[in-house]
């Protein structure tokens, strides 16, 4: 894990698929918001993916891919939220994420949200369902949003989402627009609020993304 500036509201970065931890820096991310970094308003985390392990494995059974996917969940409450909450004094954490590290951002705050106060998701992936040759059992319901969030009764659940700002960006011309559309719905159904920012001639690529974060960043009251 990466870790950037010494003090501030503690925002946790999830690298695209089976990407490392240094995704972020090399490819500008941490760059274009070196201002709110500078200046003490948010410290980055960045831990180390293991999608290679568990969605993207393809070497082993879709059940054990969830499998893995969970243990990692596990690792990232414990070692990085739990840890970065401790190293700030703050009482939540900020997740963050571009294509599927939006979706490990979208999954565990909707899953943790007494632990999560803002959620930004640039071109996120939401469905996993693609990646595991048609396998599906509770495990992999209660890991993929557009399926576990519109059966979500529970107001405790419900009460904490609703209570994380939350910021979807996506390209008009980008693999993950339709995917970002359905989440916008889903979220309407559970008058969840929300900003869903459809940008004009922008694809799933780093330039739009390093466009998106800081603005995005300068929206949230931290």
């Amino acid at each position: 894990m990466l870790v950037f500036g010494n003090k501030g509201f503690p925002l946790i970065i999830f690298p695209t698929s089976k990407a490392r931890y240094y995704q972020a820096k090399d490819f500008g991310l941490i760059e274009s918001a070196s201002k709110f970094i500078d200046s003490g308003i948010i410290k980055i985390y960045c831990p180390d993916s293991m999608d290679n392990e568990s969605w993207y494995n393809e070497s082993i059974h879709p059940a054990e891919r969830v499998k893995n996917h969970i243990l990692y969940e596990h690792l990232i409450i414990k070692d990085v939220i739990d840890f970065a909450i401790h190293d700030t004094g703050s009482k939540k954490v900020a997740l963050g994420g571009c294509s599927f590290g939006g979706y490990h951002a979208m999954n565990i705050a909707f899953k943790y949200p007494d632990k999560v106060r803002h959620l930004i998701s640039m071109s996120g992936a939401s469905n996993v369902k693609r990646l595991l040759d048609g396998y599906y059992d509770d495990n992999v319901y209660f890991n993929n949003p557009p399926d576990y969030l519109p059966n979500l009764k529970d107001e405790w659940y419900l009460d904490r989402i609703r209570q994380i700002q939350i910021i979807l960006g996506v390209g008009d011309d980008d693999i993950c627009l339709e995917e970002n559309l359905v989440m916008s719905e889903i979220l309407k159904s559970k008058q969840i609020t929300h900003l869903l920012d459809v940008r004009k001639n922008s694809k799933h690529d780093w330039k739009y993304w390093n466009e998106m974060f800081p603005e995005y960043l300068g929206k949230i009251s931290f």
